[in-house]
């Protein structure tokens, strides 16, 4: 995934993209994600409100994979708190929002958070994955 990065970042290492990502951190940038939410770094966008971004996933795992993220950095899960309850509603919202806008309302849409490298969280920024357009089994791999 990280070559999908480097790629979207236009470098073309895997070591530049950690450069690339360090020297941004001295600007407020701590992750990836947060680049994108300051538009340093540039996303197919979908939707943008005051406290969430919704964008096409570089890596995708279905026809149509979104990332919502909020554009207040949490690394995930575990670090949110009652404050963020609002931000989590919204984006539960957005993506129902999405799934109507991208036709999976009635075939059926799959929402998920992955917190933890075990889990596959690859990105420390709090994000929701919407994904849709094809028959998901149960359980997820």
């Amino acid at each position: 995934m990280r070559e999908k990065y480097a790629k979207a970042l236009q470098v073309e290492t895997l070591h530049t993209i950690e450069e690339e990502l360090n020297m941004s951190v001295g600007n407020g940038i701590e992750c990836i994600f947060c680049a994108i939410v300051n538009k340093q770094i540039k996303a197919n966008i979908v939707l943008e409100s005051d406290g969430v971004v919704a964008f096409h996933d570089i890596n995708k795992a279905a026809p149509i994979h979104l990332l919502i993220i909020p554009k207040e950095h949490v690394a995930n899960l575990n670090d949110a708190s009652i404050d963020n309850s609002s931000i989590l509603g919204e984006m539960l919202l957005t993506a129902r929002e999405l799934a109507f806008q991208f036709g999976l309302n009635e075939s059926g849409y799959r929402v998920a958070m992955n917190t933890g490298r075990d889990a596959g969280q690859t990105v420390f920024h709090l994000h929701m994955h919407l994904l849709g357009g094809r028959h998901f089994s149960w359980p997820p791999g």
